[in-house]
């Protein structure tokens, strides 16, 4: 697992119980997690941590990964890591740059919407998963919204069509 936040603590912690070990590599000395996580992830027997590191490079064999070269940030000695997987959790930002200006964003730069919708500012315009999602920005949850945007979508669209019967039979 490569980061130092809730998310890398999280998961690493999910991973653990079903992996023998699992090694968090992170490029700091500390980790930024809430207490509680950092808490939960160092008292896992499985996981241990490779501190002020970085992925130099990752190795595989028959397309299948096989390590990854690490760099220690403070010496720049570099060191050989055999692992069968690797996770990266090291931090989010939402794309939405092609949106700026035309959608609201909030102060994070996620789109802004019509909670519990997902209607944006424009109408017929729906926002779904990372781009909208703070908490668990996850292919699930992108899945999950993406559903109920096709939702709202479709009532946006029925809503259109009677409107444009009752202006016809008017």
């Amino acid at each position: 697992m490569i980061g130092g936040g809730d998310t890398a603590m999280e998961e690493a912690t999910f991973l653990s119980r079903f992996a023998k070990s699992v090694k968090i590599v992170h490029r700091r000395d500390s980790l930024r997690a809430s207490q509680a996580m950092q808490e939960r992830a160092f008292a896992d027997p499985k996981i241990s941590f490779v501190w002020d590191s970085e992925v130099a490079e990752i190795h595989g064999e028959g397309g299948k990964l096989s390590g990854v070269t690490l760099r220690n940030v403070k010496t720049g000695e570099t060191s050989e890591l055999p692992v069968t997987g690797l996770f990266i959790a090291i931090g989010h930002d939402p794309r939405t740059e092609l949106f700026k200006g035309v959608l609201d964003l909030d102060a994070e730069g996620y789109l802004s919407v019509q909670s519990p919708s997902t209607r944006t500012n424009i109408p017929g315009v729906f926002g779904a998963g990372d781009v909208v999602d703070h908490t668990y920005r996850q292919a699930i949850t992108a899945a999950g919204t993406g559903c109920s945007a096709a939702l709202d979508a479709e009532h946006y669209l029925a809503a259109l069509a009677d409107a444009e019967k009752t202006v016809q039979t008017v």
